[in-house]
C-alpha cells in the first residue's frame, strides 16, 4: 500500500466546520483492528451536512467524513478477517466521531465490519449504503409489527429523498400499495417509475387539526418529522405503524395520545447507525435477496472523490437525484 493517501477531512475553525482534501498516512487514522482499502463510499444527506458544516453532525474534530465504505481488507489483527476479504462498514461512529469512508484507506474496529453479503457487489453495497440499509430496516421493523401488503396503503414521506426512494422500490417489489408524499411536483413521474401507485403533493395537503383525522394508512415510512409526522399519527388506521427515520421537516413532534390509545398506533424509531450486528447482518442478507431494488443500477451514478464538495452542495440544495457513489481509482 502507498504511504500517503488522499482523504476528505473535516475541521472546526473559528466556531464553524468545513472540510478539505488532505494527504494522510495510516498513523493519522483512528485506531482499529481492520484496515480497508476503499473501493466505494456513498454520499448521504448526513454526509452533506457534515462535509459542509451545514449541520452539527461531527462530534470530534478533525474527522474524516463519510458514514459508509466498502472495499478489501488490507490489514487485520482480528481472526475474523484476513487480507483480501471483501467487506463493508456503515454507521456506528464512522464519519461522525471516528475517521470515515471519504479516504482511500479506512481503519475501524473489527466489530463494525460486515462481510460482503451474498448476491451483492462492493458497488451495490454503496449504491445502497446507509440510505438503503435504513429503508430495509424500516420495512423489517414494520413487518415485525404485523404490516403486510393486504393491510392497506403505505405512505412514504419525503419520497424523492435517498432513503424514501429506495424504500418505494423495495415496498413495490413486496407487493405493497404505495402512496408517495413529496413537495417536488417535478418528481411525480419519477416516483411512479420507482413503484409508487399514487402521488400526494405536500403543497396541496390539508393536514387538519383534530386529535384523530380520517384513518388512511396501514403503515408509514417518515423521513420528514415535524408537522408531517404529527399528521401521520392522526391519520393512521387501527393498529397502524410508523417507521420514523428522518427530520427534514423539523425535530419537534406535537400530537396527542389519542392515536396511540384509541387506534393502537405504533411509532417506531429507526436508528440504523447503532443496529446490533446480528440484525445488521440479517438486513444486509435481505438487501441481497428480497429487498434488492431492481432499479438500483439505473438510479446510481459514480463520481471520483474530487467531486465530493460539489455533490454535497447539490444535495443540500435539493438538486440531487438517485444515489451518488464515490468510486476510488485502483
Amino acid at each position: 500500500m502507498t504511504e500517503h493517501f488522499r482523504a476528505y477531512r473535516i475541521y472546526e475553525e473559528n466556531g464553524s466546520s468545513a472540510g478539505r482534501f488532505v494527504e494522510m498516512t495510516l498513523d493519522d487514522l483512528d485506531p482499529g483492528a481492520v484496515v480497508i482499502k476503499s473501493h466505494y463510499s456513498s454520499v448521504n444527506y448526513k454526509d452533506a451536512l457534515a462535509a459542509t458544516g451545514a449541520g452539527k453532525v461531527i462530534r470530534r474534530f478533525p474527522c474524516v467524513g463519510g458514514v459508509d465504505v466498502s472495499g478489501v481488507v488490507e490489514i487485520s489483527t482480528d481472526a475474523r478477517f484476513k487480507p483480501g476479504d471483501e467487506v463493508l462498514v456503515t454507521g456506528y461512529e464512522m464519519g461522525v466521531a471516528h475517521d470515515g469512508g471519504f479516504a482511500e484507506y479506512v481503519r475501524v474496529p473489527a466489530d463494525w465490519v460486515v462481510p460482503l453479503p451474498q448476491g451483492l457487489t462492493l458497488l451495490d453495497t454503496m449504491a445502497l449504503g446507509t440510505a438503503g440499509f435504513t429503508a430495509a430496516l424500516s420495512i423489517h421493523r414494520l413487518e415485525q409489527n404485523e404490516l403486510r401488503p393486504e393491510s392497506g396503503k403505505i405512505i412514504v414521506t419525503g419520497a424523492s429523498g435517498g432513503v424514501a426512494s429506495l424504500a418505494i422500490q423495495m415496498l413495490s417489489q413486496l407487493g405493497y400499495h404505495i402512496v408517495a408524499l413529496t413537495g417536488k411536483d417535478s418528481e411525480h413521474e419519477y416516483l411512479k417509475s420507482l413503484g409508487a401507485a399514487e402521488i400526494l403533493s405536500r403543497n396541496d395537503l390539508l393536514m387538519g387539526t383534530r386529535p384523530l383525522e380520517k384513518a388512511l394508512w396501514a403503515g408509514a415510512l417518515d423521513a420528514v418529522g415535524g408537522e408531517t409526522l404529527a399528521w401521520l399519527t392522526r391519520s393512521m388506521q387501527q393498529n397502524g405503524a410508523i417507521a420514523s427515520f428522518g427530520n427534514a421537516g423539523g425535530i419537534e413532534l406535537h400530537t396527542t395520545v389519542m392515536p396511540f390509545i384509541l387506534r393502537g398506533v405504533r411509532l417506531i424509531g429507526i436508528d440504523s447507525a447503532a443496529t446490533a450486528m446480528p440484525l445488521r447482518r440479517e438486513i444486509w442478507r435481505r438487501l441481497g435477496t428480497d429487498l434488492y431494488p431492481r432499479q438500483l443500477a439505473q438510479t446510481t451514478h459514480c463520481v471520483p472523490l474530487a467531486r465530493l464538495p460539489e455533490i454535497c452542495a447539490q444535495m443540500l440544495q435539493g438538486k440531487s437525484h438517485g444515489r451518488t457513489v464515490i468510486q476510488y481509482a485502483h
